[in-house]
């Protein structure tokens, strides 16, 4: 399973290459968005309104940027696939290579947004690790609900209504960590965010080695 594992990372990978015009898609996005709340704001102090706009722009990006991930494969490449790997390195390679790619568009969203509006984040560290874990939650969650989303007809659609409520939790543990991460306070008062973030990572990675191979063999 292993070897499967990092034949279909690659292959992710390389067809993201081949395909720049997505990430160049993605890229423009985030400095579009930056740029609107720049010229809304010039200079965000207020640090609950900074953090939120910041998550509201990585929401929707992630949304974007996983929406493909089953959504465009066809019946035929998904039979064909099917043929060669088992589900659960099909569904792990999935979450693993959009974990990686939404990371990378966190950290961009951060640096952008820090440049054009301010960065009032006083404890870096620990709104990185919001990052890694919000990264990880939303690529597992978004990631099953683009194969469900990729067996009905309006599949987009379906992706973005059953999206928000399902990551809300998740939505609003990483607030509340990235908010304390950006007022500075302690790691000793936000660990209990972290170890809820981690669960619930634990719970969604879980449920999709589960449940994707009776999903994926309809």
């Amino acid at each position: 399973m292993f070897n499967e594992f990092t034949a279909l990372l690659s292959k992710e990978v390389k067809l993201e290459w081949r395909n720049k015009f997505a990430l160049g898609g993605l890229l423009l996005y985030v400095v579009s968005t930056a740029f609107v709340a720049y010229l809304s704001f010039k200079k965000i102090v207020d640090i609950p309104v900074w953090n939120a706009l910041f998550w509201i722009i990585f929401l929707f990006g992630a949304t974007n940027a996983i929406a493909k991930a089953f959504v465009q494969d066809s019946k035929e490449k998904q039979l064909y696939l099917y043929t060669l790997a088992s589900p659960q390195a099909i569904i792990l390679s999935k979450m693993v290579y959009n974990g990686i790619l939404l990371f990378v568009i966190s950290v961009l969203t951060y640096f952008i947004f820090g440049v054009l509006v301010g960065n009032p984040v006083h404890n870096p560290t620990m709104y990185l690790t919001a990052l890694i874990l919000g990264s990880t939650g939303f690529s597992g969650t978004l990631s099953l609900l683009s194969a469900i989303a990729s067996q009905t007809q309006n599949n987009v659609s379906l992706l973005s209504i059953l999206g928000f409520p399902i990551l809300l939790p998740l939505l609003m543990t990483l607030l509340r960590l990235s908010k304390n991460a950006a007022d500075g306070i302690s790691w000793t008062v936000s660990i209990n965010y972290v170890w809820i973030l981690l669960a619930l990572n634990a719970i969604v990675f879980m449920l999709s080695y589960l449940l994707f191979p009776y999903l994926w063999r309809e």
